[in-house]
């Protein structure tokens, strides 16, 4: 990674990269939409919509790519690959489906822990109902809501080279509790696993059951599956 960009391709010789900057929750401002646009189209960029609920900006020059991050005066999305890579969030406060509005929740979970250090890359997903619009099931982490209203969490989701449904932790959480949930997960799985670990790996190796009772069990939280 050469100063925030990686390598897309090399052509003739040439080298091409591409940026990401961080946009929560794929929730962008107007103005700042613009910029972003206009960026790309002074230094020859391409845009891209990725599924990560960010904007990529590819076709980019090596030397040019630290002046590119001064112009945008945004974060990038990612600065290492060990960490919490994005938490993508379903518009929940505008649908209609929605059995409550995660989008607070969401932003308070990619506040505290967008870029957490974790034994391997990690995913995060929040949704306002049992659709779960962002492939919850799919995320390391799910964060989701019931017909009931209350939250639910699922662990070990992956849609990558070894595809794995989630499991879930817990029903009937709380919005605190959820989130303190989150928090005691991503805390024993950096403290328990090794590095290079997939969480649905370390899952799979200790045990669903075991991996329940312990992240419950710190909060005095009961299993209700």
């Amino acid at each position: 990674m050469a100063k925030y960009g990686n390598l897309q391709k090399i052509k003739n010789g040439k080298r091409t990269y591409a940026i990401t900057p961080h946009i929560p929750g794929g929730f962008v401002l107007p103005n700042t939409l613009i910029k972003i646009g206009e960026v790309a189209k002074k230094y020859n960029g391409v845009l891209k919509l990725t599924s990560g609920q960010r904007i990529l900006i590819t076709n980019l020059k090596e030397e040019d790519l630290e002046s590119i991050w001064n112009d945008l005066d945004m974060k990038p999305a990612v600065t290492n690959q060990y960490s919490v890579k994005n938490v993508e969030m379903c518009p929940s406060n505008y649908c209609k489906r929605s059995k409550y509005h995660t989008i607070g929740i969401g932003m308070k979970i990619s506040k505290n822990f967008h870029g957490y250090e974790v034994p391997n890359r990690t995913k995060i997903g929040v949704a306002g109902c049992r659709n779960a619009c962002t492939s919850v099931y799919c995320k390391d982490i799910g964060v989701l809501v019931d017909i009931d209203g209350k939250f639910f969490i699922t662990v070990g989701g992956s849609a990558g080279f070894y595809p794995r449904k989630a499991d879930i932790v817990t029903k009937g959480l709380n919005e605190e509790e959820a989130f303190l949930l989150v928090k005691n997960i991503l805390e024993y799985y950096k403290e328990n696993a090794e590095i290079g670990t997939k969480l649905g790996d370390f899952i799979d190796e200790i045990g669903i059951e075991k991996f329940r009772k312990d992240v419950l069990e710190k909060l005095n939280l009961k299993e209700i599956l």
